[in-house]
C-alpha cells in the first residue's frame, strides 16, 4: 500500500517530465469523502417513529398547577388547600428575602448565596442541595 504524504510532494523539486499517474491533493480528498460501500459493514436500518410522547409545554410550575397538585395529593378540596399553600409560599418568600437558609426535606437545603436590591425588585441567588434518596 504505497501512499505519498503531502510533505514529500512539496519537498521534491519539480521535474520537467510529468506522468499521468500522479494524483493531485483535490483528487485524494474527493476519494476519501466517498463512503466505503464494500467495507462489509451493513448500513443502519431506518425506522419511522410513530409514538408521540407528551412534552412539557411550560417548564414553570405556576401557583394554579401547584394548588391542583397539592389538593390531589393531600386529598382535600382545592378551596381548603388554597389558603394553606398561599401562606406557605408567602412565608418561604419572606424567609429567603431575610437571607435565612431553609432545610425542608424532601425539597432540600436552600442556601442564599447573594442578594442584590434593584429599584423595583430583589435578585436572590440561591443554591439547593437535594438528597438522592428514593421514597419508599
Amino acid at each position: 500500500m504505497a501512499t505519498r504524504s503531502a510533505t514529500s510532494d512539496t519537498t521534491k523539486p519539480a521535474s520537467s517530465k510529468t506522468t499521468g499517474t500522479s494524483k493531485s491533493k483535490s483528487d485524494t480528498s474527493v476519494a476519501s469523502a466517498k463512503p466505503a460501500a464494500s467495507s462489509g459493514v451493513p448500513a443502519p436500518e431506518l425506522a419511522v417513529v410513530t409514538e408521540v410522547t407528551a412534552a412539557v409545554t411550560d417548564p414553570e410550575l405556576k401557583k394554579r398547577e401547584l394548588l391542583e397538585m397539592v389538593s390531589e395529593r393531600a386529598e382535600v378540596p382545592r378551596n381548603k388547600a388554597k389558603p394553606v399553600v398561599e401562606a406557605m409560599i408567602e412565608i418561604l418568600g419572606e424567609t429567603i428575602a431575610e437571607g435565612r437558609d431553609l432545610n425542608l426535606q424532601p425539597l432540600g437545603k436552600i442556601k442564599v448565596q447573594r442578594t442584590k436590591d434593584l429599584g423595583n425588585a430583589r435578585v436572590i441567588v440561591t443554591k439547593i442541595r437535594q438528597s438522592k434518596r428514593t421514597p419508599e
